[in-house]
């Protein structure tokens, strides 16, 4: 989630960054889903149609750093919004603010020197709980050419490949979606064909009796790379290419799809607001009611065709009405031509190399756990290695019994002058104190709840222009808004504004806490309470893209250098 202690800049740069949806302009959210945003474009000023945006969300992407992009809506039907307002979170953004990281409850100690020399030490919790848990996409490309010897092909029945390595391929040979795959996995079946040799001379009767050459080949797979573990999965495959087989069909039918929506989502809206106007036209019309009580039972079992006829058909409003219904067949005949576009652009096919047939692409989406070796940063340069991920059990723990979920080595300030990590602790524990006390007054409720939160967050927001919102705001605002800071109070510090002591000692004190910010600890193996108070609180902590997995390297053989013959090269080689 967002920081509890930000910069008060995460929206801007959320906003800023590209990877939020943005609305294009004003306008009242007609539809939401997981893939679609569609909002009717509406002016408060002018009451007339204006357009329909429709916001593809980008689902599962592959990013170039093989991260994983996924835009989740944040607004409902019926919401109105401004142009430029944030309408999908993105990746790392949560409610329109920047959020790389995660908010965890740290100790600074030290712990069995585990955390010597800038290592830290985890909680299992922090790893079975998957607050750090990365989504990673790997791509895998695979290129059917044109040889001298003949085209290669794409086959389910590779020549000695045990069955048991093919069972999760489809009939053409390309792996199914939603397979699961681990290391050295075939994800497609192709097949090369290779020079003649001297046929033995069983070939050479089958060849006779059946009068046609045996296709030789040698079996070229598209294989995972090591790197991938047990537990990765097939998430995506899209076949490019001239060869029309059953997979490039289904590919074809499922874009086709989407276009289709796109376009039945805006004659949807646009449908929707040319009737509203007709029904307002007809009620200022003298229309029969045809034996109905009123207009509106008219209208409930009237056809649109029908409503417009007998808008067309009435005097007083019919030059309005034939204007409203060119204008609404002109929409509509512009959205079916694109859609037609976008057809005849997917029939038309790829532009391919020359020589090349067929390129499959296979998207695997690999889960990335934290363990020993990951590199974790705060917001102040104050990086380290992850050295041991230590049983919850056995993480030194609150008065209350709540373990702590990283350990960092207070060595690590002093030297470096970075104290603003030990403020932050401070204020983010500040924070959720106070996020706790707001929802035990919640919980207790009675006739004065409403008057005690109004009162204690005039104290908390004491000074800032909040305190005044929260002074004037309606019982039923105030509730709402009291309840989205149960899990802790944001608090914004500023560069060359950031709070004084002064001002951390007195959240402190209203969160109930100790206002030196330091706690009695107690060791999780032995239960007992260790010798002076440390301090604790929450720090923002984020996953850098330096994982052992992409870094652990081991090496029988090799390249070596030619003068010096010493092993050269890398992980890349």
């Amino acid at each position: 989630g967002a920081p509890l202690v930000g910069t008060g800049m995460e929206s801007v740069v959320a906003a800023g960054s590209g990877a939020v949806v943005l609305a294009k302009r004003d306008g009242i959210v007609h539809r939401v889903d997981g893939s679609y945003v569609v909002v009717r474009a509406f002016d408060k000023n002018k009451d007339e149609y204006l357009g329909v945006d429709i916001y593809k969300l980008r689902k599962f992407q592959r990013s170039n750093h093989n991260t994983c992009i996924n835009q989740r809506p944040i607004v409902k039907i019926g919401d109105y919004v401004r142009e430029n307002d944030v309408i999908a979170d993105g990746a790392a953004i949560d409610r329109g603010e920047l959020a790389l990281g995660k908010n965890v409850l740290v100790a600074f100690m030290s712990w069995q020197g585990y955390n010597f020399e800038d290592s830290i030490v985890m909680s299992s919790d922090v790893v079975k709980r998957d607050v750090f848990t990365s989504i990673h996409i790997e791509e895998f490309e695979c290129v059917v050419r044109d040889t001298p010897l003949g085209p290669e092909k794409i086959m389910r029945s590779v020549p000695d490949v045990n069955e048991e390595n093919l069972s999760h391929l489809d009939d053409v040979g390309i792996v199914n979606i939603g397979a699961e795959v681990s290391a050295s996995s075939v994800l497609v079946g192709k097949v090369t064909p290779r020079p003649p040799v001297s046929l033995p001379p069983e070939t050479k009767l089958l060849v006779t009796i059946f009068g046609e050459k045996v296709f030789d080949c040698v079996d070229r797979l598209c294989i995972c790379r090591p790197m991938l573990k047990d537990s990765d999965r097939c998430a995506c495959v899209c076949a490019e290419g001239v060869e029309e087989n059953d997979r490039s069909l289904l590919i074809s039918r499922v874009r086709s799809v989407t276009f289709m929506k796109e376009r039945d989502y805006e004659i949807d809206v646009v449908s929707e607001y040319f009737h509203d106007e007709l029904k307002k036209l007809l009620r200022s019309a003298d229309v029969p009611l045809n034996g109905h009580a009123d207009l509106d039972s008219l209208f409930a079992a009237t056809s649109t065709d029908a409503l417009w006829e007998m808008g067309l058909a009435s005097s007083k409003v019919s030059a309005k009405v034939s204007e409203m219904k060119g204008k609404f067949d002109e929409i509509v005949s512009e959205a079916h031509s694109k859609f037609e576009q976008k057809i005849d652009k997917l029939n038309y096919g790829y532009d391919l190399p020359q020589g090349v047939l067929t390129i499959v692409k296979v998207f695997v989406a690999v889960k990335h756990n934290l363990q020993p070796g990951d590199k974790m940063a705060g917001r102040h340069g104050n990086k380290g290695v992850i050295s041991r991920i230590v049983p919850v059990e056995d993480m030194p723990h609150l008065e209350d019994g709540t373990p702590v979920d990283i350990i960092l080595n207070s060595l690590g300030v002093p030297s470096r002058m970075n104290i603003g990590q030990i403020l932050e602790t401070h204020l983010g524990w500040a924070s959720v104190n106070l996020g706790k006390k707001i929802a035990r007054m919640l919980d207790q409720g009675g006739d004065s709840v409403v008057e005690d939160v109004r009162s204690f967050l005039g104290e908390v927001y004491k000074g800032q222009k909040l305190g005044k919102d929260v002074a004037s705001m309606s019982d039923e605002a105030l509730l709402q808004f009291a309840n989205r800071l149960r899990k802790g109070v944001p608090m914004a510090a500023p560069v060359f504004e950031g709070p004084k002591d002064a001002q951390i000692s007195r959240l402190l004190e209203l969160a109930e806490v100790d206002p030196s910010g330091q706690v009695d600890l107690y060791d999780g193996r032995l239960g007992n309470k260790f010798d002076r108070k440390v301090t604790v609180g929450y720090i923002y902590m984020l996953k850098l893209h330096h994982l052992v997995d992409d870094k652990i390297h081991a090496r029988s053989v090799g390249p070596y250098g030619l003068v010096t013959q010493q092993p050269l090269g890398g992980k890349s080689h």
